[in-house]
């Protein structure tokens, strides 16, 4: 079942291997915009060890997260590719490709086994990421004084908003994302720090992710 709690993001591939009874799971993980991107991920994972037994996968991408694949390479049918596309649907990642490599240790591990050993593999993958909630916001633009440029700059900081562009030249122009839940009372501020006359020159809906001090625009 997908999960209904918030969209989350992948800003930040990772990797992680665990061993299973000499079985070597070698699992990485990365952003990926759409289905080109992931498939171009998958066969460059695939090259790199084309000597492993399998080379399994699941991604999910496209806009509105609606592109779903998996595939087992050759493990029993759904003992590998599925589960993996199960953790991405319950964690609600709409951009990731995941691909988990098996070198074989010579010992069979049974169905079971295996669900559970690309079960694990991928978890440790996933936790390895960087992911945040898609949100919403908006950007605004601002043509300001420089007197009242300092005065939003603070305000900025204050309030935990993200700048993103300023210009100087006779003016300053100030391009500021803010939260959507913000928005209306930043705008209302601004409007009175500047007795009226300082209106956003652009407004532009936006969404957003931001994790580790660093934000992504959809």
């Amino acid at each position: 079942m997908a999960n209904q709690g918030p969209e989350l993001l992948c800003l930040k591939g990772g990797s992680a291997e665990v061993v299973e009874k000499k079985s070597r799971f070698i699992a990485q993980v990365s952003p990926v915009k759409n289905e080109e991107e992931a498939l171009q991920f998958i066969a460059r994972i695939r090259k790199e060890n084309r000597d492993a037994r399998h080379n399994c996968f699941a991604y999910v991408t496209g806009p509105d997260g609606s592109i779903e694949k998996f595939s087992d390479d050759g493990e029993p049918s759904k003992t590998a590719g599925m589960p993996m596309l199960d953790l991405l649907r319950k964690r609600g990642l709409k951009n990731a490709c995941v691909v988990v490599t098996r070198y074989f240790g010579g010992i069979l591990l049974g169905t079971g086994g295996l669900v559970r050993a690309y079960t694990a593999a991928c978890t440790a993958g996933l936790d390895a990421c960087v992911t945040a909630e898609r949100k919403q916001g908006v950007l605004a633009t601002w043509i300001l004084d420089y007197g009242l440029y300092g005065k939003v700059q603070y305000l900025a900081e204050e309030e935990g908003l993200f700048p993103q562009g300023c210009g100087f030249g006779q003016a300053v122009t100030l391009r500021l994302l803010m939260p959507a839940e913000k928005a209306d009372r930043i705008i209302k501020k601004v409007r009175e720090m500047s007795a009226g006359k300082a209106e956003p020159a652009d407004l532009e809906k936006r969404d957003y992710c931001a994790a580790g001090g660093e934000v992504i625009l959809m």
